[in-house]
């Protein structure tokens, strides 16, 4: 008979997977988080629009929308405790045409359906007082007092470090091949070797399908759906103060203009649906769409400087909802089609995936809340004391991040291997001038703190 190493065996290290794995590692488990990128997040878990969502507008009665609503609450909280920072800004939805006014008062409806009851109606000219840099033909709004902003890079590696600091095991870099069903044990192929586990948790993302079917099931489809977006500099920021969004249709939320955590401003996302699973390079007309969008809804933003574009991938399928399931038989738990909202939902998701573990015959017993370890995150977002302001020697000025930072970042559990990594730990090499400037002196400071030649920051041979 094979002993099985892992009791549970996460496979995706997005902010879903990372969520669940640091419920898991809260009981007495043996919990093993499987990583095929470089780093926990890296995937469309870095690429989103960072909002905080109240779920005001999702589907009333879908799985979706209680897992957002509780998870708005869940990671609230969480974020306060943790230090991962958020911006209380609300958000306004604004309607451009006569139609769109005409269908405020059923969102607001919706909103009520989904248990949000603090929208309210706003006719143009309240919109205006609102958002005075709004373009001409603004016809009414629905305001959400409660749509937030958050810190979207620091939520995931929270999740991770916290399952790392209650005995978890994280594997990055490790790609699951196949899978064969035992009768009480699961081998995993992977890159890096078998991996022996009693039960699966699949939150592999747009890979998710996949691993599905490797089991043994069907039920949905992922076909990617590509967001690009516009970071203009921090300049803009006060064009707006709270986020912009537009009337939803059935495909997407639309094109909103948001401000992030980090002082800048946000234009996007699109919604192509495209089949390649890697296509992450912003395209000629899809930026030129979002300017075009973005004229319309804040003329002045165009004119301010672009300080990067990027695309983000969403795990769409054929249908409206997540696809949640589970096996006893496979010993397997399935988060699949899990999109936009995936962020605000990541916790109470990972309160779904411990219920539908305990349904597939999981055993297991939480731990005392004084044997859990926290954890707590260097603050990244403006509104908050940032660590420069105690002191040492800046680095990256663009973005005001010291030496001392980089050091921490690439030192200490799951740190950053790679400038990619080291951005979302920090902001540096994020500002500005995009590096031009202090790449230098960040990649020596990187290398001097983890051991590494200059070469391997720079993903030189």
């Amino acid at each position: 008979m094979t002993t099985a190493a892992y009791d549970v065996t996460v496979v995706g290290g997005g902010v879903v997977g990372a969520a669940v794995a640091r419920l898991l590692a809260r009981h007495d488990l043996r919990v093993l988080m499987l990583e095929r990128g470089s780093d926990v997040g890296a995937a469309t878990s870095k690429a989103n629009t960072a909002i905080l969502h109240t779920g005001f507008d999702a589907t009333p009665g879908t799985v979706e929308s209680r897992l957002v609503r509780r998870g708005y609450r869940l990671l609230s909280d969480y974020a306060a405790r943790t230090g991962i920072g958020v911006e209380p800004t609300g958000a306004v939805l604004v309607a451009w045409d006569d139609e769109q006014a005409a269908s405020l008062p059923r969102l607001a409806a919706k909103a009520m359906a989904n248990g949000y009851e603090a929208t309210v109606l706003c006719d143009a000219t309240e919109v205006y007082a609102l958002e005075p840099h709004l373009g001409p033909g603004v016809r009414g709004g629905l305001l959400v007092p409660d749509e937030h902003i958050i810190d979207p890079w620091s939520t995931p590696l929270a999740f991770a470090r916290e399952a790392i600091a209650n005995g978890a095991e994280i594997r990055l870099g490790c790609d699951v091949l196949g899978v064969e069903v035992g009768a009480e044990v699961s081998v995993l192929t992977t890159s890096t070797g078998p991996v022996t586990t009693r039960f699966v948790v699949n939150a592999a993302g747009l890979h998710g399908d996949t691993l599905h079917r490797a089991f043994g099931f069907d039920g949905f489809t992922i076909r990617p759906r590509r967001g690009e977006l516009i970071v203009f500099d921090k300049l803009a920021r006060p064009l707006l103060r709270r986020t912009i969004l537009p009337v939803p249709t059935a495909i997407t939320k639309g094109v909103l203009v948001a401000p992030t955590v980090f002082g800048n401003v946000m234009l996007g996302p699109t919604a192509d649906d495209i089949d390649d699973r890697t296509a992450t390079a912003s395209t000629a007309a899809g930026l030129a769409g979002l300017l075009a969008k973005g004229a319309q809804i804040i003329p002045s933003l165009v004119a301010e400087e672009v300080t990067a574009v990027y695309a983000g991938l969403r795990a769409a399928t054929e249908h409206a909802d997540y696809q949640l399931t589970s096996s006893a038989a496979a010993r397997y738990v399935c988060l699949g089609g899990i999109r936009s909202t995936g962020l605000t939902a990541s916790m109470a998701l990972a309160e779904e995936a411990v219920a539908l573990l305990a349904t597939a015959g999981l055993t297991m017993t939480a731990r005392p809340t004084d044997e859990v370890r926290g954890v707590r995150m260097p603050n990244l977002a403006e509104t908050f004391p940032r660590p420069y302001q105690s002191g040492g020697t800046i680095v990256c000025h663009c973005e005001r991040v010291t030496s001392a930072e980089i050091a921490t970042a690439c030192t200490g559990p799951l740190p950053a291997v790679d400038l990619d990594g080291l951005r979302r730990r920090t902001r540096v090499l994020n500002g500005r001038c995009q590096g031009f400037y202090c790449t230098a002196s960040v990649v020596q400071a990187a290398s001097s703190a983890d051991g590494r030649p200059a070469a391997a920051w720079l993903g030189l041979p």
